[in-house]
């Protein structure tokens, strides 16, 4: 069978003069299906018939029973003028007319008499152009689609990074963007005091997924303590304000992007309360932009609604009513109103995908857009969306490090993102890629040809491929693959449009997956073991090693509050992480050595008979001086023997050996016996403030 015949474009030609409508006929019959009507109530009627399946119209503006401008204030109320293009055409050339033409929404405006050239190339033009608007708008409703479901795949990783130390679940920043946009939305419903438009809340909403980054760099014993935090530990969680605000403020790519200053103003001021009584700053009242005053409202509803390792989810009206009374901080009271009239509707958004919710969100807020600027053009409109998305893309790309592309075939241009491109050592833009010498250089002719030969072969219902291959990055050969998702259209049949896609180094990921497994297993201030990874390894090696003899030490630093107290927190930090290089000289590679908790050390060692010198030769090597500062430490061994070979009862001996240590003086070290077996009675926990809610309501 042959290819079947192209559908020819359809013209309707409304004149009341025949002699016109046979020139425009003669002129465009060639090439068009054209399609007459003799005055403005038969075009209308024609479009009706025809369920719009038309191309063009061109219009007259004087004829009887209905003139042209008549039939464009229909095509505008009833919305066909966004479906089909229409020229005028007419000898009035008064400006009034051709104004009024132009603002009832004509495409172009021609004058009589004709020229037959002048109005092919012109009819031409229109159709082309409104083809590829309507072409252009439907891959922005993809990739609007595509992009976000990218976009929010890098903020659970992004979220995961953090939450998977801070034991929260990955739900809680997608919560938190919900939350914040619909407390913004009503915000600008009730007031326009704070200038915010539908594209500012949307980056807002962004930027609150980045709002607890800053707690990469809080101890994991914090993050997850079971129970209530100590004034000392709750002064450290209270630096992740500052130091998510400062990992931001020192972003060497995009700085003056409106996503990363929005996320830098969440991140550092999101723990200020509204009677100035928050941290790290002590902002009060309007002093607290609105953004971070949001996701804190947002931030403080959640983890009352969420389980958490040190309490159970509250349900949704008593997390409301602990918020109204003021037991969970002080809030805008503007807000809490904002937050009683959405009641109802977050708790139906709770319960929803993540995704999904995400999806209704932009698809709400396109909407509100065109409704809310109908004289805003669809090629301007797509502009500011695509400008929007890519913003967003620029941004997690070079949070990510990774080799990120874009393919476009109309135009033909690859895009790497920015932080790959400076990786590669290309520029950001390749015009027509399959000839680029930059990327015959980066990977060869050949695998380039098979790279674009499979990404062709897909279908739109197996779009994604993974290649692989290897690149030369600066002179270095690197083997890794390419995971790439070719773009179809919608069409019947579906037309290539180009892909999407990375290029995973596989010595990066190796080297990214060490170091997130190293910071997972290590405390983030003096890089020893934290206690979780200490406990894990000792249990090993006593199970393994049934014969060997070993011995547990618990240290505590004598006197370090009056480092705190008299030098400032700086300081402490800097007296702790000299205590872990004491630590790791005192002691043999075969070792281990843990910072458990504030002051609080741990050493876990093969001894032989002469445990207790040993022991005494390492509390002898943590003496000294730091800068002015002395230092001594207090230190309770337990050793492992045939009833004490597990964890938690060697922890527990050495403890209450410490505890004796401590009691007769400090500055001691003290091998556990039995008499020191109730020395320890059971401590109720130290109340405490704590970050977030991990305050005791009412408090």
């Amino acid at each position: 069978m042959g290819m079947e015949r192209q559908r020819r474009q359809k013209i309707l030609v409304v004149d009341d003069s025949e002699i016109n409508r046979s020139i425009l006929a003669d002129m465009l019959g060639g090439e068009f299906e054209m399609i007459e009507a003799e005055n403005g109530r038969q075009a209308v009627d024609t479009l009706e018939c025809l369920n719009l399946d038309l191309d063009l119209v061109l219009l007259d503006i004087v004829m009887p029973v209905m003139d042209g401008f008549r039939v464009l204030e229909i095509m505008n109320d009833k919305r066909w003028i966004e479906e089909i293009p229409v020229i005028m055409i007419s000898a009035e050339n008064m400006p009034a007319y051709v104004e009024r033409a132009y603002d009832l929404g004509v495409s172009d405006y021609i004058q009589r008499p004709f020229d037959a050239r002048i109005i092919r190339r012109r009819v031409l033009n229109t159709i082309m152009l409104h083809a590829k608007q309507k072409r252009l708008m439907g891959i922005v409703a993809d990739q609007i689609y595509e992009k976000e479901k990218a976009s929010n795949l890098m903020v659970e990783i992004l979220s995961h990074i953090v939450e998977f130390r801070n034991g929260e679940s990955g739900q809680h920043v997608i919560h938190i963007r919900s939350l914040t946009e619909l407390l913004l939305s009503r915000l600008t419903q009730k007031t326009d005091r704070y200038g915010l438009s539908r594209g500012d809340i949307s980056v807002i909403g962004q930027a609150s997924a980045l709002h607890d980054i800053g707690k990469i760099a809080i101890p994991e014993s914090i993050l997850n303590k079971p129970g209530p935090l100590t004034k000392e530990e709750f002064e450290i969680m209270k630096t992740h304000a500052a130091k998510g605000g400062s990992m931001l403020e020192h972003l060497a790519l995009r700085q003056n992007e409106p996503l990363v200053r929005e996320a830098y103003v969440i991140c550092r001021w999101h723990h200020e309360r509204y009677d100035g009584r928050g941290y790290p700053d002590g902002l009060e009242g309007e002093g607290i932009p609105i953004s971070a005053q949001v996701v804190a409202l947002a931030d403080v509803y959640d983890a009352l609604t969420s389980a958490r390792v040190y309490k159970e989810a509250y349900p949704h009206k008593q997390a409301m009513e602990m918020i109204l009374r003021g037991e969970c901080g002080v809030f805008n009271p503007l807000l809490l109103e904002c937050l009683t009239e959405v009641s109802t509707q977050i708790e139906v958004e709770m319960h929803m995908d993540s995704r999904e919710r995400q999806l209704q969100m932009e698809i709400r807020g396109v909407a509100q857009e065109v409704s809310q600027n109908r004289e805003l053009t669809a090629s301007d409109r797509t502009l500011r969306l695509l400008e929007h998305e890519r913003t967003k893309y620029r941004f997690f790309a070079s949070m990510s490090k990774e080799i990120q592309f874009e393919y476009t075939v109309v135009p033909d241009v690859l895009t790497v993102s920015e932080w790959g491109a400076h990786y590669l050592g290309i520029s950001e833009i390749q015009v027509k890629p399959a000839n680029s010498l930059a990327l015959y250089e980066l990977m060869g002719k050949r695998a380039l040809r098979e790279l674009v030969a499979k990404l062709r072969d897909t279908t739109p219902e197996q779009p994604v491929i993974e290649y692989s291959c290897a690149i030369n990055i600066r002179g270095e050969r690197r083997w890794g693959k390419i995971i790439s998702r070719a773009m179809w259209s919608g069409d019947e049949p579906p037309e290539y449009l180009g892909a999407i896609g990375k290029f995973v180094d596989i010595h990066e990921e190796h080297r990214r997956i060490e170091a997130l497994e190293l910071l997972a297993s290590h405390d983030g201030l003096t890089g020893l073991l934290n206690r979780d990874s200490a406990r894990k390894r000792i249990e090993l090696l006593l199970s393994e090693n049934q014969n060997k003899d070993y011995a547990l030490a618990v240290v505590d630093l004598d006197h370090f509050k009056e480092a705190n107290d008299q030098r400032g927190h700086l300081f402490g930090d800097q007296v702790l992480k000299h205590m872990a290089d004491m630590l790791r000289r005192s002691i043999r590679s075969s070792d281990l050595a843990a910072r458990v908790g504030g002051d609080e050390f741990l050493l876990f060692m093969e001894c032989s008979d002469q445990a207790q010198a040993q022991a005494q030769r390492v509390f002898r090597a943590l003496s000294g001086n730091f800068e002015g500062f002395p230092i001594s430490v207090s230190m309770g061994v337990a050793r492992a023997q045939k009833t004490a070979r597990s964890y938690e009862v060697l922890f527990r001996r050495a403890d209450q050996a410490l505890y004796a240590a401590k009691r007769a003086g400090r500055e001691r070290c003290f091998f556990y016996d039995d008499s020191m077996r109730e020395m320890l009675s059971v401590l109720s926990p130290i109340e405490s403030d704590e970050d977030s809610v991990r305050e005791e309501p009412g408090k």
